[in-house]
């Protein structure tokens, strides 16, 4: 009988080798060798999935947003109410835990990378409307409920609220502030917009 394959899983395995060369060398250190022998298969069999290192690149970069969507989706339907959904995404995309430390450095090595290649500028520009227009649907939601101020427009606060998670990422990685500063940063944030 022949063996199955589970194709799905092999490219998970590379792109998971990938993943641990990027978040801690950066993308320079990537190539189709290097994620071969992190992988513990042959060169290829990298090849055979991808093709090039562009197309590792590029499905990894999807593969991004993919668990960044993944943990955010348990927290919007644990959340009990729209402000406490706006919480939740704000800080599943900070770099709080093991998991979105590695992911956010990853992400920046390919924002690097995304600001030399229209392709992946696009990518990343439309991963990031995607969020704004999760928060400012939270927001909207929040603000008919009387959550928050009824004077300020949704759409203007999620950018602040985007920009704000974004300013905290360099310096929770660089030990700069802990987890509990920026969770602090951010609950005082939304308390500010209490009506």
């Amino acid at each position: 009988m022949p063996k199955v394959v589970d194709h799905w899983q092999r490219r998970g395995e590379m792109v998971q080798a990938l993943w641990r060369i990027a978040a801690y060398e950066g993308l320079e250190a990537v190539s189709l060798n290097r994620v071969a022998d992190e992988a513990g298969v042959s060169k290829g069999r990298v090849q055979h999935y991808f093709g090039s290192r562009d197309a590792l690149l590029d499905y990894t970069a999807a593969y991004l947003t993919d668990r960044v969507t993944a943990r955010i989706k348990p927290r919007l339907a644990a959340a009990p109410d729209a402000p406490a959904a706006v919480r939740g995404a704000l800080l599943e995309v900070l770099p709080l835990t093991e998991d979105s430390i590695v992911d956010t450095r990853v992400g920046i090595a390919f924002l690097i990378r995304a600001l030399g290649e229209d392709a992946l500028r696009e990518r990343y520009s439309a991963r990031n409307e995607q969020f704004l227009e999760l928060l400012t649907y939270y927001l909207t939601v929040a603000r008919d409920e009387g959550a928050f101020d009824a004077g300020r427009e949704p759409r203007a606060v999620a950018v602040e609220l985007f920009a704000l998670v974004n300013g905290l990422k360099e310096p929770l990685l660089l030990g700069d502030l802990t987890p509990d500063d920026a969770t602090a940063i951010v609950d005082d944030a939304l308390a500010r917009l209490a009506p």
